[in-house]
C-alpha cells in the first residue's frame, strides 16, 4: 500500500470517527431533549387536571372525565389517574386499565416524589400534588408519536449525511493527499535521474521552509559528499595506478635492458640491486595505502587498547634512529605529566606508530639538519604532541590540500615521497577521535600538533556516543 492510499484512508478514517461521535452526541441529546420535553408536557397536562378536580369548586371526576374527552390539547393515548392518601383512585382516565399500577409503584412516588418509567410504547409519570390538606398521586401515561418520529427521521438524516460525506471525504482526501505528495513525487523523481555520471545534478529545494525543503536539502548535502567522495576516491585510484605503475615500469625496464646483452657479474648485481630498491620502495608504498585504508575502517576501533605514548614515541625514535643515523629527534616530555593515565591514549599500536614514524620522518627528511623537535603536554582535552622542525616549509597555496592523498607541496620535487603520509596520519588521528593541525612557513619549518584523548576521557567519549 503505498503513502498516498493510506493517508487516504487515515484522513477518511479520523473524518468518519469524528462525524460518528458528532452524530452519536447529537442524536443522545436529541433524545434526551425530547424525553424532558415529552414528560414536561405530561406533567403540566396531568398538574392541571389534579387542580381541576382537586382545587375547583363543582368539578367532580364525571365531569372532569366528559372535559378530558373533548380536549383538543389532549396528548396521543393520554392516561391520567388520581389516588388520594388511601391509595383509592380518585379520577381515572383509563378505562381499557392499560396502566399496571400496583402499590410499589405508588409507594415509590410517595418516596421519591416523581417517578418516570416505560409500560411498553406508554411513557409513565408518577409524581405528587400538594392539595390544601393531603398530598395525591397522580400517574399520567401517554405515546410520543411525533418526538419519535422525528428523532427516527433526525437518524436517517444523519445515516444520510455520514454517507455522502464519507463519499466526499474518500474524494477530497485522495485529492489532498496527492496533493500534499507531489513535491515528494517530484523529488523522487528528480532523483532517479541522478546517477554515477550525474552527481551534480541537485535536488529542487522548493521553498526552503517546510519539511520536503529540508528533506531535499538534506539529500543535497549528501549528495555534495557523495560527489566529493567519489571525486577523492577517482583521484585516489588514479593516483595510487600511477605511483604504482611507475616502479613496476622502471623494474620491468630494468630487466629487459639487463636481458638483451650478456652482463658480467658486477653488472648484474647492480641491476639486482636497484630492481631491489624499486621492489623495496613499491612495498613501502603498497603498506601505506594499506595503513591509509585502515586508518578509516570503524572495525580497528574494536581492537584498542590503552597504550603508553611517551613509550609508543621512543620506540619509534629507536627505530628509526637506527634506520636513519643521521636523523636527531628531540623529545622534550612537560614536568607536569607525572601521572601515568595523563600520558595514557586509548588506540590501536599498529596505526599509532605508523603516524608517529610518519610526522617524525619528515620532520628529519624534509630538514636540512635531519632534525625534528617533539613537544608531549597536557592540555585541557586531551594529551598534546607537537612535531617541529626547521624545514623547507609548505607554500601557502598547498597548505589547504597538503592532507589530500597523492598530494605533494610544489617546493618538494627533489625529495622522495608519494605524498601518502599526512593523508594517512590524519586518518588515523580522526579514527583515535583526536585532532591534527599544521602550521608552516615556507622556508621556516612546519609545525604538526596532534591532540588525542586520554584513556579516561576517549572512554566515556565512546560510551556517551553509544548511547546516543
Amino acid at each position: 500500500m503505498n503513502i498516498r492510499t493510506r493517508l487516504t484512508l487515515r484522513f477518511i478514517l479520523i473524518a468518519a470517527i469524528i462525524m460518528i461521535m458528532s452524530s452519536v452526541l447529537i442524536y443522545v441529546f436529541s433524545a434526551d431533549y425530547r424525553e424532558d420535553d415529552f414528560y414536561n408536557r405530561l406533567h403540566n397536562k396531568a398538574n392541571n387536571t389534579a387542580k381541576l378536580l382537586i382545587e375547583v369548586e363543582g368539578v367532580d371526576a364525571t365531569l372532569l372525565r366528559r372535559i378530558e374527552q373533548d380536549n383538543p390539547v389532549a396528548l396521543p393515548n393520554e392516561k391520567i389517574v388520581i389516588y388520594n392518601f388511601r391509595d383509592s383512585i380518585l379520577f381515572s382516565t383509563d378505562e381499557e386499565h392499560v396502566l399496571k399500577i400496583n402499590p410499589e409503584i405508588i409507594n415509590s412516588v410517595r418516596l421519591e416524589e416523581e417517578i418516570r418509567y416505560m409500560q411498553g410504547d406508554y411513557e409513565v409519570l408518577g409524581f405528587l400534588f400538594q392539595g390544601e390538606f393531603d398530598r395525591f398521586v397522580v400517574m399520567a401515561s401517554a405515546t410520543d408519536i411525533y418526538g419519535i418520529k422525528r428523532l427516527q427521521n433526525l437518524l436517517y438524516i444523519l445515516l444520510f449525511v455520514f454517507a455522502i460525506s464519507m463519499v466526499i471525504l474518500s474524494i477530497s482526501g485522495w485529492l489532498f493527499a496527492g496533493q500534499a505528495l507531489q513535491p515528494i513525487a517530484k523529488v523522487v523523481d528528480q532523483v532517479s535521474e541522478i546517477s554515477i555520471s550525474s552527481l551534480n545534478l541537485r535536488v529542487d529545494e522548493g521553498n526552503g521552509k517546510d519539511e520536503i525543503a529540508r528533506l531535499a536539502m538534506t539529500f543535497n548535502r549528501m549528495l555534495t559528499r557523495l560527489e566529493a567522495s567519489f571525486i577523492t576516491q577517482r583521484n585516489f585510484i588514479a593516483n595510487a595506478s600511477h605511483e604504482l605503475r611507475t616502479p613496476l615500469t622502471v623494474v620491468t625496464g630494468q630487466l629487459e635492458v639487463t636481458l638483451l646483452n650478456t652482463r658480467s657479474e658486477n653488472e648484474y648485481k647492480q641491476t639486482i640491486q636497484s630492481v631491489l630498491d624499486d621492489i623495496k620502495s613499491l612495498n613501502k608504498l603498497a603498506n601505506k595505502l594499506l595503513l591509509l585504508a585502515q586508518s578509516s575502517s570503524e572495525e580497528r576501533e574494536k581492537r584498542m587498547q590503552p597504550l603508553r605514548i611517551d613509550e609508543l614515541i621512543w620506540q619509534v625514535t629507536d627505530e628509526l634512529q637506527r634506520h636513519n643515523a643521521a636523523f636527531t629527534i628531540n623529545i622534550d616530555l612537560d614536568q607536569n605529566l607525572d601521572d601515568e593515565n595523563l600520558l595514557t591514549v586509548k588506540g590501536d599500536e599498529q596505526l599509532l606508530k605508523a603516524a608517529l614514524v610518519n610526522l617524525i620522518e619528515n620532520g628529519c627528511k624534509y630538514s636540512q639538519n635531519k632534525t625534528t623537535n617533539i613537544f608531549i603536554t597536557a592540555s585541557f582535552n586531551g594529551l598534546r604532541i607537537v612535531f617541529k622542525d626547521n624545514g623547507i616549509g609548505i607554500p601557502v597555496d598547498d597548505l589547504p590540500n597538503i592532507f589530500e592523498p597523492f598530494y605533494r607541496g610544489s617546493n618538494t620535487s627533489n625529495i622522495k615521497g608519494h605524498g601518502i603520509g599526512l593523508s594517512m596520519v590524519r586518518g588515523i588521528v580522526r579514527l583515535h577521535r583526536g585532532v591534527i593541525e599544521i602550521e608552516s612557513t615556507e622556508g621556516s619549518g612546519t609545525i604538526i600538533t596532534v591532540i588525542l584523548p586520554v584513556f579516561e576521557i576517549a572512554d566515556q567519549s565512546r560510551k556517551g556516543t553509544r548511547r546516543r
